[in-house]
């Protein structure tokens, strides 16, 4: 594309920021759709999101997107925040407005957008998340929100799960989460099967061999296992829900999603199926891959 003065700016704020897909999603989308927009990602160091925020503003930016650490750091400098991101606890995209930056969530949507591209149903399921960092509070909410039945958080540190699932349910006003330790997994209600999300960092280098629960029974009572990692492509975890008859999926269309709908509120143009594959096949090659 050429760049011009009439060019607006958007990025993605975060420390590291190196090895980002995000300026291969975004470009890819401004250059089929025409839009005179440039994305590039801007490492902030630490204690500098402030004057990111300010600085973005007064440059002018569009909007960015926000990545770790600074998902939750950046809310006291937003001028307001979306529901759902309010709800989370966590910002991942900025709109700019008349009076300042609006905060959005926009990686929940994403994961939902997600599966529903790869047939996955949340409604009327009993679900599993592995982990229990801000992101499977996250994931809880949202299965919450789109129908799931009920959620178990299987995490090591079985305090930090109890926390989480005491988080979920009070933002809920209901009983919906519980907790148990990994080891605990065979006291899972009923004798069904579950659809597991796997939201820790397991799984990714160094650790691509590895998986948050080893038990190959485990597998047994999962028949959908939707891994957040998406380098690589196809984790241990994944493989091991394949291996006992499940169906598995990995976090590169939620990075997708999350990117489509972040495009689609800073331009307010709609993308499309067709559209989101033809960026999912530029991640793809962008990754050393091809095909969808």
């Amino acid at each position: 594309m050429a760049i011009d003065g009439y060019t607006r700016v958007c990025g993605l704020m975060g420390n590291p920021v190196e090895h980002t897909m995000s300026p291969v999603i975004h470009n890819t989308l401004a250059a089929a759709t025409g839009e005179n927009l440039a994305y590039a990602p801007f490492h902030v160091p630490r204690g500098q999101v402030e004057e990111a925020v300010k600085g973005a503003w007064a440059l002018n930016f569009l909007g960015l997107n926000v990545t770790v650490p600074y998902k939750s750091e950046v809310i006291p400098f937003l001028h307001k925040l979306d529901p759902l991101a309010e709800k989370i606890g966590a910002v991942n995209t900025l709109v700019r407005t008349r009076d300042g930056f609006m905060g959005y969530n926009t990686d929940m949507p994403g994961l939902y957008r997600a599966m529903c591209r790869d047939g996955v149903k949340v409604e009327g399921e009993q679900a599993v998340i592995l982990g229990a960092g801000g992101v499977a509070r996250a994931v809880a909410i949202l299965l919450a929100q789109r129908g799931a039945l009920g959620v178990t958080i299987l995490n090591r540190t079985l305090s930090r799960g109890e926390q989480i699932a005491r988080e979920v349910n009070g933002l809920l006003g209901r009983r919906f989460a519980e907790a148990l330790p990994l080891e605990g997994w065979r006291e899972l209600p009923g004798t069904g099967k579950y659809l597991a999300v796997q939201a820790t960092s397991v799984g990714m280098h160094p650790r691509e061999d590895a998986a948050v629960i080893e038990d190959e029974a485990f597998y047994e009572r999962i028949h959908t296992g939707y891994d957040l990692i998406f380098n690589p492509l196809e984790t241990r975890f994944m493989k091991l829900v394949r291996a006992h008859g499940g169906r598995a999926f990995c976090g590169l269309r939620m990075l997708l999603y999350q990117g489509v709908i972040a495009y689609e509120l800073w331009t307010e143009r709609e993308v499309g199926d067709d559209l989101a594959e033809q960026a999912y096949g530029a991640m793809l090659r962008a990754m050393g891959r091809s095909g969808a």
